[in-house]
């Protein structure tokens, strides 16, 4: 429970800020509503992230108390401040040419308009996370120092033959394919973006193999040889391509931004004590395949972001089959367990 006591105290607080909004705008009706709603939007993060939380633990278990601390602590501003509600006002400035301000100022008196604006690029967004989100995966499926593979014999194969430039060139084809499904005039947008999400999370990649290179350790001291600034960053993007999905989700239950940020920064912060709950309880190590399910998941969710720039996904259909995979991948775990322990004997 030590793990979620500060979630659950900043839990109460966003929730009576929820209340006070709502109380403010249409009195005790409004008010119940708002709680509602962003009791809603909290759960709705936390099913949509769950596998984010596990690959955010698989990078964090290899990390030192510096950088674990760090990315706990400024990691969960820029989480919830950042990523659910300056990136999506970024977005609509960008699209509409409107400063910050202005932006802000329509998410409150117009947030159908703010809505509009943010949903009608949901496409380039969506093709930038689906290119960042499936290099994730292919990356883990094509490692081939993986000592277990999940799917066995396939898992092995592409271990053997895959690679981080074959990595590239299916993202960059599935980008392609996402531009192919879009209307003429937003084909180039819609390219540009998935292209960018291959250049950021190679730029990604690179910044943090520089840090962590054994001839930097001298010169960086020890804070950053088992993580980094790069490292950092990684997380902090990955966190982006999932964090926008649970945003866009989020408007089709209410155009509020302000029940938004909140609902889904009690979501974010749950997240959060997740990653540190299997970190400290090394629950990777006693469920072997948890990081394999949380990748396929990945996997699914890029594929269906990629999917999105043209059709419709539910919000519910995303979620669950990222759960899915996480759920199969527990169950496989605890097989692998009783099949080690029958091996080892009753004696062992």
């Amino acid at each position: 429970m030590r793990h979620f006591r500060l979630s659950i105290a900043v839990t109460i607080i966003l929730m009576g800020v929820a209340a006070w909004w709502g109380y403010s705008r249409g009195g005790i009706g409004a008010m119940l509503a708002a709680l509602w709603i962003a009791a809603v939007l909290g759960v709705l993060e936390v099913s949509l992230s769950f596998d984010n939380a596990v690959v955010n633990a698989s990078v964090l278990r290899h990390w030192n108390a510096f950088w674990r601390k760090l990315f706990l602590t400024v990691g969960i501003l820029v989480a919830v401040f950042g990523m659910r509600l300056v990136f999506p006002l970024l977005i609509v400035s960008v699209a509409t040419g409107l400063d910050m301000l202005q932006v802000w100022d329509m998410a409150i008196r117009t947030p159908d308009q703010y809505s509009r604006h943010l949903t009608e690029n949901h496409a380039e967004v969506a093709a930038f996370g689906g290119a960042f989100l499936l290099l994730v995966f292919l990356n883990f499926l094509f490692d081939d120092e993986k000592e277990l593979h999940w799917l066995g014999w396939i898992e092995h194969k592409m271990g053997k033959y895959g690679s981080e430039s074959l990595a590239v060139l299916v993202t960059l084809c599935a980008s392609y394919a996402a531009m192919a499904m879009v209307a003429p005039g937003r084909k180039l947008s819609v390219l540009a973006s998935g292209v960018l999400g291959v250049v950021v999370y190679v730029a990604v990649k690179w910044v943090s193999s520089l840090l962590e290179a054994p001839e930097h350790d001298a010169a960086l001291g020890k804070a950053v040889s088992r993580g980094s600034i790069g490292g950092f960053m990684y997380l902090e993007v990955l966190d982006a391509s999932f964090s926008f999905d649970g945003v866009i989700g989020a408007f089709a239950i209410t155009s509020d931004v302000v029940i938004i940020m909140l609902g889904l920064a009690i979501g974010a912060m749950f997240v959060r004590s997740m990653t540190v709950y299997l970190v400290d309880k090394g629950t990777l190590q006693q469920f072997v395949y948890l990081e394999h399910g949380a990748h396929y998941a990945i996997g699914i969710l890029a594929i269906i972001m990629f999917a999105s720039v043209a059709y419709h996904i539910p919000e519910w259909f995303t979620g669950l089959s990222g759960l899915a995979f996480i759920m199969v991948s527990l169950w496989s775990s605890h097989r692998y367990r009783q099949q080690q322990e029958a091996l080892a004997g009753p004696g062992t």
